[in-house]
């Protein structure tokens, strides 16, 4: 079995060595969390001119120097509005984001002053030159770049785009992914007769939750359902899957039964690259590429398409798709960041007695002394741990915990997006 590391690893070279072609012109009030293709530069610097950090008064700081100075207010300037020349004397009430008029050199703000009603303003401070002024092009200059190929675009980075001018951006076309499920177990909530299951029969959670963190990837997605559990069905739903789309996802039947029938049809219809990974909750988790035989678009027509083959236990389905499948498809849009999701120590509320020989991922929460507890079952199939949870310990294979060991912790907010 690989390590997880080293099925990272792999799966990230894989997807490196092929990524999504094709970009295209998005508006960049419609572009949240897509990928920049292209490094983006300023036009413009930001600000564009000097420009006021408070309300309060321009004035020419000689003019100020032995503090409790009146001046004459020679101007009014509210933001976006341009001011007159000051003259010696004069100060101008000035609006938070108005631009600094020639000839004052700083801003007192509007606490350190006192309007007078014969059209005069009492200074009661000695500003030095340059106080309280956005100089121009301080956050940006013109020619500089500030968004790199590769970026994934969240709304820090919408708001810088757009405050240079961006109208438009140019965007990785979206990942198109195919999923479906194995087992004749599977019924769809609100489809069993009566509302009642039938014996040994289960709801497929996994549809849901696998949808979702695609759905949260900003990928296009073809759903083929619930797929009998048979070889013959198995294939054809590959060969479907593999014509227009870029990554196939199944969930169920990779294991080694004589009902999982995954492994035998990937290596009818393509090759399987990787297998197992010695990681807890989620051994089983397939990797390779299915045939094309055409598609609708021009760019799925030839080669192949990605298959990633995740567990059918919820809990496996779902870390296993967060540790593997989403690095795999940031990589495959053209996202650079670092391989391992970001971790904290944290102090361990818990004994962990049993060592595993596999690399464990456990779904613990942040109690109110700041340290970490543990959800009393972690088996594969209990759900509502991942519910219960604030993320996972990632603990080393081989590894025990004893209460107060300090612990690697991934919370699910670095995961989910």
């Amino acid at each position: 079995m690989l390590s997880v590391r080293e099925a990272l690893d792999f799966l990230l070279d894989a997807a490196s060595a092929r990524p999504l072609a094709g970009s295209e012109l998005v508006a960049t009030l419609c572009a949240n969390g897509r990928v920049l293709s292209d490094a983006q530069a300023s036009t413009i610097d930001v600000p564009s001119a000097d420009n006021t950090q408070m309300d309060g008064y321009a004035v020419r700081s000689t003019d100020c120097a032995g503090g409790n100075t009146v001046l004459t207010v020679s101007d009014r300037i509210p933001a976006g509005h341009v001011g007159q020349r000051l003259d010696a004397g004069c100060a101008a009430r000035i609006f938070t984001g108005a631009m600094i008029p020639i000839g004052a050199d700083a801003v007192v703000m509007q606490e350190q002053c006192a309007s007078n009603d014969d059209g005069t303003v009492t200074v009661n401070h000695a500003p030095k030159e340059g106080e309280w002024i956005r100089r121009a092009g301080e956050d940006i200059s013109a020619g500089a770049v500030i968004l790199a190929a590769g970026t994934r675009l969240r709304s820090q980075e919408l708001g810088l785009a757009a405050s240079t001018g961006l109208a438009m951006l140019p965007v990785v076309r979206k990942l198109r992914v195919a999923v479906f499920f194995t087992g004749d177990e599977l019924t769809m909530p609100g489809e069993a007769p009566g509302g009642r299951l039938a014996p040994g029969a289960v709801y497929n959670s996994n549809r849901f939750t696998l949808r979702a963190l695609l759905e949260n990837l900003g990928c296009i997605i073809t759903d083929f359902g619930i797929v009998p559990d048979t070889l013959a069905a198995t294939r054809a739903t590959l060969q479907r899957a593999a014509r227009d789309n870029d990554l196939i996802i199944t969930s169920g039947g990779v294991s080694v039964g004589e009902e999982d029938h995954i492994k035998p049809a990937v290596e009818a219809e393509g090759r399987l690259t990787m297998w197992q990974i010695a990681v807890k909750p989620g051994k089983p988790l397939a990797f390779g590429e299915v045939r094309r035989d055409g598609g609708k678009d021009a760019d799925a027509r030839e080669g192949e398409a990605f298959f990633l083959g995740l567990p059918g236990n919820p809990v496996s389905s779902f870390i296993t798709f967060l540790l593997f499948v989403r690095p795999f498809i940031l990589r495959l849009q053209g996202v650079v960041e670092q391989k391992a999701p970001r971790g904290f120590a944290m102090r361990a509320d818990f004994d962990w007695p049993k060592a595993d020989r596999r690399n464990e991922f456990l779904r613990a929460r942040i109690n109110d002394a700041g340290a970490l507890e543990l959800f009393p079952n972690q088996g594969s199939g209990v759900l509502t741990s991942t519910v219960w949870g604030d993320g996972l310990v990632d603990n080393p294979p081989g590894n025990r915990i004893a209460r107060g060991d300090s612990v690697r912790f991934i919370p699910f907010s670095e995961l989910m997006h």
